[in-house]
């Protein structure tokens, strides 16, 4: 189904609803439209964080502590 025929139809039966009604339906989008764009702003940033070179510095740095240094192990 097109974008366009669901337009439609959704036109369609909102017409036939009562006001009430087809309120609901126009908060149930705002909703829906909201959900989408936070959603999409996340992916974007997410994006941007795994791509970005602000913790390069992390990946070259020298360990300073190894299994060595351990006193005691906890076996939980």
């Amino acid at each position: 189904m097109t974008k366009q025929s669901i337009i439609e139809r959704t036109v369609e039966v909102i017409n036939r609803l009562p006001n009430n009604k087809a309120e609901e339906i126009s908060d149930f989008a705002d909703f829906v439209i909201k959900r989408y764009e936070d959603q999409k702003l996340t992916d974007e940033l997410q994006h941007i964080i795994v791509n970005s070179k602000t913790f390069e510095f992390l990946h070259h740095e020298e360990d300073l502590y190894s299994e060595a240094d351990i006193k005691e192990k906890y076996n939980g």
